[in-house]
């Protein structure tokens, strides 16, 4: 299992342990890495959820998760090759979404697989592997 950064939807399922099968992979995926990686703005995502509804208990779970897990920060170079995906998304007629665009740069930037539900959104960008902890 190669080194992958867990999409938002993804490490929101590892989160909630409801998913049979998102649950087994993250366990194997722990099994041989050690720890979960993700990006900064995905931290800030799921910081933001939680912050919304005023879960404290799950604030303050997700604060020791983190110490346990590497985060990627969102750089000047992440942001300037997420820029490009921008252009070359808006030029292909691709999804440009800025989020999006935000997580698959640190991906690119760090040769990670990007784990990712969503990887239609992704499918597009070159060099980007993707992989779906969803399905069996």
């Amino acid at each position: 299992m190669d080194e992958a950064l867990l999409d938002t939807d993804i490490l929101s399922e590892l989160l909630k342990q409801r998913n049979a099968v998102v649950r087994k992979k993250g366990a194997e995926y722990l099994r041989a890495h050690g720890q979960f990686a993700f990006s900064a703005f995905t931290r800030f995502e799921i910081g933001r959820g939680h912050k919304e509804k005023g879960a404290t208990t799950l604030i303050a779970r997700f604060d020791v998760f983190c110490t346990h897990s590497l985060i990627l920060p969102v750089t000047d170079a992440v942001f300037e090759l997420a820029g490009n995906l921008w252009v070359l998304a808006r030029c292909g007629g691709y999804a440009h979404n800025d989020a999006d665009l935000i997580i698959a740069a640190p991906a690119l930037d760090a040769r990670r697989t990007l784990v990712s539900g969503n990887t239609q959104h992704f499918a597009w960008i070159p060099g980007l592997v993707l992989d779906n902890w969803r399905t069996p």
